[in-house]
């Protein structure tokens, strides 16, 4: 296998899905130094192993020193806003988080002569599908500022790296929900909107109903469908793709990061209430804007590509390690 010959920059990597980045990359042997202003993210849930620089992705300077100081030979960029409703609402705060700071950080790393990206994207780009599953090559039309950002972020990477001696990956998440099965660490932000954390925040007291947003659309049962993958699973992809891409120098991917099934809300609930054997009381609403009804990947092309399978794509194994971390939260006064 060939070797990156560097450290690993993780950007973000102080966040949910950034820090089990980290753990996965530590433990495959990389050397990480993380980039995080932590406005969002937590100092504590980068594992000691890393360095950690507090700094704005979109400060070239900090971030140039910084790639420049640790021999920074990839870079797996998550740092960014997540929020689909308030991407609705404040787009010009995705497009400055995401697309503006994203445009930033490949700028500083092709002046420092990075050979290889890894981007957070989302299945988001989509919008709204003909068909599910959906592939990598059918339309992306978003059909909010969130999945736009990613978008504009994915053409910058592909015209990047047309360019100059830079390949890329760029990983289309599907709904990210679980923890660490070790419990080193897991989704710990105040006010998190993923369902599963919202869920299991009810499960341990935190909060009294779980709101059910859209009872209408056309799936079986009326509420939303969507393809819940494993965090340590998603981790362990960006990995593998850091393989494929030190590999294979001359290609770049974009690739869907699903399970390739879907569950609908209710059936999300119906999990965590089996997991937890109690019964956790729903709130019905109307849709949030820019929810689609149905979004579940077509997986073949990362099974495909990268040295990767599932290994806790069970739902009720997802609900048991996000269950498990939040009463680890509670534990830890969180």
């Amino acid at each position: 296998m060939a070797k990156l010959g560097g450290k690993v920059m993780v950007t973000g990597g102080a966040g949910y899905i950034g820090s089990h980045a980290v753990l996965a990359l530590l433990d495959a042997g990389y050397e990480v130094v993380v980039v995080d202003n932590l406005v969002t993210g937590f100092d504590w849930a980068v594992d000691p192993r890393a360095t950690l620089v507090e700094a704005n992705v979109a400060d070239d300077e900090r971030v140039r020193a910084t790639i420049r100081d640790h021999g920074v030979a990839a870079i797996v960029h998550f740092a960014g806003s997540v929020v689909v409703p308030e991407s609705v609402t404040d787009p010009l705060k995705y497009y400055r988080n995401n697309t503006a700071a994203t445009r930033s950080l490949i700028e500083s790393a092709v002046s420092e002569g990075v050979r290889h990206f890894i981007f957070s994207s989302t299945a988001a780009t989509y919008g709204t599908p003909a068909k599910v599953p959906v592939q990598e090559g059918d339309p992306t039309v978003p059909i909010n500022p969130y999945g736009m950002s990613k978008l504009m972020s994915e053409a910058m990477l592909r015209d990047v790296a047309a360019a100059h001696p830079m390949n890329f990956a760029a990983l289309r998440y599907f709904n990210v929900a679980g923890a660490d099965p070790k419990g080193r660490s897991g989704q710990s932000t105040v006010g998190a909107t993923h369902l599963i954390k919202i869920a299991v925040e009810a499960a341990t007291g935190k909060r009294d109903s779980v709101a059910i947003f859209g009872t209408d659309f056309d799936t079986a049962d009326g509420t939303g469908v969507r393809d819940y993958i494993h965090v340590s699973d998603l981790a362990a992809a960006h990995v593998a793709a850091l393989a494929v891409l030190v590999a294979r120098p001359a290609d770049s991917h974009i690739l869907n990061a699903g399970y390739g099934r879907g569950f609908s809300v209710n059936q999300v609930l119906d999990a965590v209430d089996r997991v937890t054997n109690q019964t956790i009381e729903r709130r019905y609403a109307g849709r949030r804007a820019g929810d689609p009804a149905e979004l579940i990947a077509d997986n073949s092309a990362i099974l495909a590509t990268l040295d990767w399978r599932p290994e806790r794509d069970r739902l009720d194994t997802i609900v048991e390690d996000a269950l498990a971390w939040e009463r680890k939260l509670g534990e830890m006064g969180r």
